[in-house]
């Protein structure tokens, strides 16, 4: 028996071709996104095309995870689209092949895919994030004049501070600068006011040229001063209207080590992240047992001091049965304020220090959870082939519209609802707002039941994206009906006998006439018989049949006149000025609950009025067309 039968490779080559095109677009797609995150590194620095390749590279190989689940939810829904646009999808399901059969051998290729890209997001994924990590870095470091930010601080060049207040791209003026300078030592500080000045790289590339205009120099002399007597101005100013100078600064492209961001989780495999975590856990749990040691050791040392006469005074009124109030308020005025002032200190203390070891805890805290949803990570977007798979496949099936049109823009509407659910979830658990495994695995949570879902009705070949279905629907909860459309008949088989049409037009009228007298339309309904009784109008029924049977012979009347009084004809509505629906026990839910049943009790009074308005409007037509039958038959005469 052979393996795959000719079937699985028609769908095998169909799905393969198809997934080979989309992938290549959504990296591409990736990568441009990716790529405007990292426009100011790239322009304007003179990078080699080496490193532009190895930069491009490696964002490639860090975005593959990512397009995998794109392209195969792209692919699967173009591919069953055509097949059901074709036809080719009925011809299968005809031929007695289920839709779970007819995914086997493409499930199959997703399982190799998932599997393929858990084993490249945990050997060479994380080596090419560490490595891309690293070479942006040092394309940052790159020609650091194009890195200035405005309203901040920038210490990129080594032992200065430079501060602008708004830069010109155009022109590569920087105006409001402030830049404090340490190069010596800590004693030899200068700080440069400037209103613009010019910052580019020599022509070698060692230095940086940063010419000043109209500023103002201070720098501290006490270096100077070390070792002899101290001058009495302790600071030097200098006022210029334009200086040159030169900063000692490699230009030239230094790439860093990518060990150095070997620490970052992201660049780590699930062995490593393990070990990670382990000693993170570690780290934690001596920081907390050190805290707890230090405070224990205080709270053993804190007695009261003989030698401060406030804190023994304190002490005493601790000790003592009045209240501390009372106590408070006997101490003189000077015992008062140094006791504030004493407690003011010590609170001021502690809250520094319990801040500070907050910012440790936090911290760790942090690195262990992103640690943690990376672990995850790695399972969720290789788990996310298959969901959208079992998506996108049934989903092409049902909408049966192939080409880049209508499964470009559900793949891309589905693919953001995913993006929007995966990175809420992987921040509210790096948070730790959301336990981990519940924020990581959210988005897989969401896809996969809606991938069973669509699967289930496609497979039982269900309506559940049939328009026509859902706008019917609408219709009939808002009471709402469609008009006629009737054209006229290019050839008539049957001829009408008009003596027939006008006999039968007359009996219609009457009859309308009889049930709108007979059955009170014009009145309010009642509540118990339109909620908690189940019996049809069978007057009506039989009065409808014949109104549709009536309209069938006129039909085949050649006269335009007569086809457009046809189509004046109202749809009759045989049951819903009875009841809200067909299903007894849904009438007497709805019937049960007041606030949806009074509504439906005006939706249905409503309805009533208008089946009066229906029977009127059939006398009226039938009047008309009687006449015209009449002209009819005497032009024939």
């Amino acid at each position: 028996m052979r393996l795959l039968k000719r079937l699985d490779v028609f769908l095998l080559k169909a799905f393969l071709q198809l997934f080979a095109g989309t992938f290549f677009v959504c990296l591409f797609v990736f990568m441009m996104q990716f790529t405007w995150r990292y426009t100011d590194e790239l322009i304007g620095k003179g990078l080699s095309y080496e490193v532009l390749a190895k930069f491009f590279w490696y964002m490639g190989l860090t975005l593959v995870p990512m397009s995998l689940p794109l392209a195969i939810l792209l692919s699967s829904l173009i591919t069953f689209g055509n097949m059901g646009e074709r036809l080719e999808l009925l011809s299968m399901k005809a031929a007695g092949i289920p839709l779970v059969r007819i995914l086997a051998p493409l499930l199959s290729a997703v399982f190799v895919i998932g599997c393929a890209s858990f084993v490249f997001q945990n050997n060479i994924g994380p080596e090419a994030t560490k490595k891309l990590s690293a070479l942006v870095w040092s394309m940052k470091r790159k020609s650091p004049e194009l890195e200035i930010p405005e309203k901040q601080f920038y210490s990129a060049i080594p032992g200065y501070n430079i501060y602008v207040e708004e830069k010109d791209k155009e022109t590569g003026l920087l105006y409001n600068m402030v830049i404090y300078t340490n190069s010596g030592n800590f004693e030899d500080v200068q700080i440069v006011l400037a209103d613009s000045a010019r910052l580019q790289s020599t022509a070698d590339k060692q230095h940086l040229q940063l010419t000043l205009f109209s500023g103002e120099r201070f720098r501290n002399m006490d270096a100077q001063s070390a070792g002899r007597m101290r001058v009495s101005v302790p600071y030097m100013r200098e006022t210029f209207t334009n200086e040159i100078d030169l900063i000692p600064f490699d230009g030239g492209f230094d790439l860093m080590s990518a060990d150095l961001f070997g620490h970052n989780a992201a660049t780590k495999n699930l062995r490593n992240i393990g070990v990670g975590i382990d000693s993170l856990k570690n780290r934690i749990d001596s920081t907390g047992h050190a805290i707890y040691d230090m405070q224990l050791r205080a709270a053993m040392k804190r007695e009261p001091s003989r030698k401060d006469a406030d804190s023994s005074l304190l002490a005493s009124a601790k000790l003592s049965a009045e209240p501390f109030d009372t106590t408070y308020q006997r101490m003189p005025d000077d015992t008062k304020q140094a006791a504030l002032r004493g407690a003011r200190r010590n609170v001021q203390q502690l809250q520094a220090e319990y801040d500070f070891r907050s910012l440790i805890s936090e911290d760790d805290n942090r690195t262990l959870n992103i640690h943690y949803v990376e672990w995850h990570k790695k399972f969720t977007l290789s788990l996310a082939c298959f969901a959208f798979f079992f998506i996108g496949a049934p989903l092409g099936a049902i909408i049966r519209k192939g080409g880049l049109g209508v499964p470009v823009i559900v793949s891309v509407t589905i693919f953001i609802f995913y993006y929007i659910i995966n990175v809420s979830g992987e921040k509210m658990a790096k948070s730790g707002q959301w336990y981990i495994p519940f924020g990581a695995w959210l988005s897989s949570m969401v896809l996969c039941p809606v991938g069973a879902f669509l699967t289930v009705k496609s497979n039982n070949d269900s309506i559940v994206f049939n328009v026509e279905g859902y706008k019917m629907f609408f219709m009939r909860l808002l009471g709402l009906r469609p008009s006629r459309k009737l054209d006229k008949k290019e050839i008539v088989i049957d001829d009408p006998s008009f003596p027939s049409l006008r006999r039968e037009l007359q009996e219609l009228s009457d009859k309308c006439e009889a049930y709108a007298q007979g059955h009170h339309l014009l009145r309010l309904p009642s509540y118990v018989d339109m909620f908690f009784r189940t019996e049809g109008d069978e007057e009506l029924t039989a009065l409808n049949n014949e109104l549709e049977a009536l309209v069938e012979r006129l039909h085949n009347v050649q006269d335009n006149r007569v086809i457009g009084l046809t189509n004046e004809l109202p749809i009759l509505e045989t049951e819903q000025h009875l009841h809200p629906s067909r299903d007894r026990r849904l009438n007497i839910t709805c019937g049960i609950l007041l606030p949806l049943g009074l509504l439906l009790y005006i939706r249905t009074w409503r309805l009533r009025l208008r089946l009066q308005h229906d029977m009127g409007k059939i006398q009226e037509v039938a009047g008309h067309l009687t006449n015209r039958i009449n002209k009819l038959e005497q032009e024939n005469e």
